[in-house]
């Protein structure tokens, strides 16, 4: 036990007195810029590429672009999130002329990329559990396709997956632990480097844990009380088209 209290000791002064916590607050930030701004990208891809595989294939068109956007999700689906990383930063990036990007941009670019796949098809299935009714009713006005779909039915459908997308930003914060293959900073950059400096990496690597429980744990309530918001306007809208 005395051996453990001197591992915190020795803990706390890498934290506070030598400022480790400076670090640690700079990759708590960026493990969430990079898991927010990469959700982002995920929706508004993710969205995209739904509402073009839930599209009519009666024209060629549209059957180009689903084969594209089965390509684009099976590659970022088959292939882990460290290699898409590794072939963003050191193989693509390098060949088009990007090389001075920093890892920390290349990371939301990648994990957005990589979100897309996954939210679309979240999304697909939430397009289609929205009344085929409400497309229909669209059309009847004269609007287009991609207006009835933006306005009318996506709105519907974030509502019916939201669970699902707080799941994803579940998933990212946790993945973001790889984003040092790039050289990108993050909580687990942080930690290890006051083990490091330590010798001592045992409370180091606790305090990592409990970091990203608290932070799962702010982002689970944070949906539940999301989803309650969104219950309620429904059965207040519900009432008032019962009136």
């Amino acid at each position: 036990m005395g051996n453990f209290g001197n591992k915190i000791n020795r803990f706390i002064e890498s934290f506070i007195y030598d400022d480790g916590y400076k670090e640690v607050i700079k990759g708590l930030g960026n493990t969430l810029k990079i898991a927010i701004l990469g959700l982002l990208i995920g929706i508004v891809i993710g969205t995209l590429i739904a509402s073009v595989r839930v599209m009519p294939k009666y024209k060629l068109i549209p059957r180009v672009l689903d084969k594209i956007c089965a390509l684009y999700v099976g590659f970022f689906r088959g292939t882990p999130i460290v290699v898409q990383l590794l072939v963003g930063y050191f193989v693509i990036l390098p060949l088009i002329g990007l090389g001075r990007i920093s890892s920390e941009n290349v990371c939301v670019v990648i994990f957005g990329l990589n979100s897309g796949a996954y939210v679309s098809e979240v999304m697909r299935g939430g397009i289609n559990s929205v009344d085929i009714g409400q497309m229909e009713a669209g059309r009847a006005l004269g609007l287009s396709y991609p207006t009835t779909m933006m306005k009318f039915v996506v709105p519907q459908a974030i509502k019916n997956i939201l669970p699902s997308l707080g799941n994803e930003f579940i998933s990212l914060i946790k993945e973001t632990s790889v984003i040092s293959f790039v050289g990108a900073a993050d909580l687990y950059v942080a930690l290890n480097k006051i083990g490091q400096n330590n010798y001592e990496p045992m409370v180091p690597f606790l305090f990592m844990a409990i970091c990203y429980i608290i932070l799962i744990f702010l982002i689970t309530q944070l949906i539940r009380v999301l989803e309650r918001v969104l219950s309620k306007s429904d059965r207040n809208g519900g009432k008032r088209n019962g009136k």
